[in-house]
């Protein structure tokens, strides 16, 4: 198979690997289950455990190294790569369970490129190869199984990744280890400032008296429109900030992605704006809802 190389491709079926799920949150489970039936067999972690995975026929790991002793290759969902970094070592630790053959270890998280690549420095000299895969859709991808796949790494490693994780949608090669890892700080950074418009946009034209879900049905088919829009529009007109893409995490995000402009020499205007915005929404104690709690952000700060 040919490599990626920033070009959309549907892998060959994989051969027969051993493959793992660590981490079963939001997007994790949803994957979890599309590997579970393109796949046929699947173990996973997580510190809950999830009944109807195992009842369709994927394996509970009780460790971290059960989980790489049961496994060739592994994609990680978990928020970062702390909470990878404490399960690494001691007696059971992934560290423990990797096998002679060695292990793929493909990393989910929206992550530091420069801590992914000082990771899988490290981890080399065990058996384990590297690759990072973000992904971007949002829940509502990874139960269709169209996310979009950001990959970086070694041509061969990535072309495996992405004939394993084709199942939950589509796999792009960027470049070297690190890459799919600077393409999400850049779609969080877009993502981010869609998000913000739109709840102020929302809560604009609300406190103007215009209907804001006629106005997204108008404005949502012209240069306002957007695959988020499309996603979030209902729940943005109706004030509905339950839990799903945790706005939180978009700190960790924007931070990611002010590191990759202080090491490229890049001066950016909006991406301050953002992390102060984002930012005042945590401390405002408003960092577990949806990002469609910009609205009610911009409602705050404008008084009742």
């Amino acid at each position: 198979m040919t490599s990626l190389d920033a070009e959309t491709m549907q892998p060959a079926h994989p051969t027969a690997t051993r493959m793992g799920v660590w981490g079963l949150g939001a997007m994790g489970a949803p994957m979890a289950r599309h590997l579970l039936t393109a796949h046929g067999s699947l173990t996973v972690l997580a510190r809950r455990e999830r009944p109807e995975l195992v009842a369709a026929g994927a394996t509970w790991a009780a460790t971290a190294r059960d989980l790489a002793a049961g496994c060739d290759a592994i994609l990680m969902m978990l928020p970062d790569l702390p909470q990878l970094e404490e399960h690494l070592e001691g007696p059971d630790g992934l560290l423990a369970g990797v096998g002679e053959s060695g292990l793929l270890l493909m990393i989910g998280s929206t992550s530091s490129p420069v801590a992914v690549r000082e990771l899988a420095e490290r981890l080399s000299g065990a058996g384990i190869r590297v690759v990072d895969c973000p992904v971007s859709g949002g829940e509502d991808g990874a139960i269709a199984g169209t996310l979009s796949i950001m990959l970086g790494g070694d041509a061969a490693d990535t072309d495996r990744a992405a004939a394993l994780l084709a199942p939950c949608g589509v796999p792009v090669r960027l470049g070297p280890l690190g890459a799919g890892e600077v393409a999400k700080a850049c779609n969080q950074l877009v993502v981010a400032a869609t998000i913000l418009a739109l709840g102020e946009a929302t809560e604009l034209a609300d406190r103007s008296g215009v209907d804001p879900g006629a106005l997204w049905q108008l404005l949502g088919g012209g240069y306002a429109g957007s695959r988020l829009l499309e996603s979030r529009r209902d729940r943005l007109v109706a004030g509905d900030d339950s839990p799903s893409g945790i706005a939180s995490y978009m700190v960790k995000d924007l931070r990611f992605a002010a590191d990759i402009a202080a090491a490229t020499g890049t001066s950016p205007a909006l991406l301050p704006s953002l992390r102060a915005a984002f930012d005042e929404i945590v401390e405002r104690g408003l960092g577990d809802r949806d990002i469609t709690v910009t609205r009610r952000f911009t409602a705050e700060r404008s008084g009742a």
